[in-house]
């Protein structure tokens, strides 16, 4: 009998992870909150329903989509002023549906936005206290989510998404002070997908772990080149280094004995060079 995941929040990796699972033979759900990207999101075979869910309330098109054998969450907290309080609130609203509908393995996707900068390596445990709101939502939502014994939650702290249409050079373009050098913690979208893949094959459920490239080079290198492929102005960079944190992957790799496909962003970046090369 085929397998079913449902995937709540098909955005950019999302829809990537939901199509990934189709070719491998899963029953594919996924969520979306607006008419343009439900459309969009049919078109990819998968089963699309309509899923928002609100501090005080959870709007679901049908109660099917929550019949399945594993959740997928993958939908970040909002950028407002209260997110803090808010996106833990919306995880609420959510574990009420995941007991009452009866779903026994969640796997969150979190952010490595949730350790401190401390000017060190981190690994799972040492988060402090995040510099940023969306940091702390997270974590909180992280602990709503792994608290609860009626389900298995295995969380995954993503570093920052590169890859396919996301150029990262894009990113510091409008940046109007000088960047702080400092090491980088990022990912490439096919080994998200493929790291998900392997926990579900692999059936590994309450743990936490990191997720990012075990490379870690300045954002001086990384972003001056990726300028500089996409003929971009190369940003303005301080000669001091700012606060940061090299984020450790070494559980993962060692608990689900994962390659990593970029085992450097620099990997990805010589990837674009070589294709813009043959154009």
């Amino acid at each position: 009998m085929r397998k079913t995941i449902s995937i709540l929040g098909c955005g950019w990796l999302g829809t990537a992870l939901g199509k990934s699972l189709l070719r491998q033979g899963w029953k594919v759900k996924g969520s979306t909150t607006t008419t343009q990207s439900y459309n969009k999101l049919e078109l990819s075979g998968i089963s699309t329903f309509y899923v928002k869910i609100k501090a005080r309330s959870l709007e679901v098109d049908y109660n099917s989509f929550f019949n399945t054998d594993v959740l997928v969450v993958a939908f970040p907290p909002t950028r407002t002023r209260c997110v803090e309080d808010s996106f833990p609130k919306k995880i609420e609203q959510l574990i009420t549906k995941i007991k009452e509908v009866g779903v026994k393995k969640v796997l969150f996707v979190s952010s490595t936005s949730v350790y401190e900068s401390i000017n060190a390596e981190v690994v799972e445990g040492q988060e402090g206290s995040p510099e940023k709101t969306s940091g702390k939502a997270l974590l909180a939502a992280e602990q709503l989510l792994l608290s609860c014994s009626e389900f298995e939650t295995t969380v995954l702290r993503f570093g920052g998404l590169i890859g396919y249409d996301r150029n990262p050079a894009r990113f510091v373009q409008n940046k109007k002070e000088p960047l702080f050098d400092a090491p980088v913690n990022l990912i490439h979208r096919d080994d998200c997908v493929n790291i998900i893949t392997q926990i579900l094959e692999k059936n590994i459920w309450g743990e936490v772990f990191n997720a990012v490239c075990p490379e870690h080079p300045g954002r001086n290198e990384f972003y001056a080149r990726a300028a500089k492929i996409s003929e971009l102005p190369v940003p303005v960079f301080s000669k001091e280094h700012g606060p940061f944190k090299i984020v450790n992957s070494n559980k993962l790799i060692q608990q689900l004995q994962y390659s990593f496909v970029y085992n450097s962003p620099m990997d990805y970046l010589k990837e674009v060079e070589e294709w813009a090369y043959r154009i």
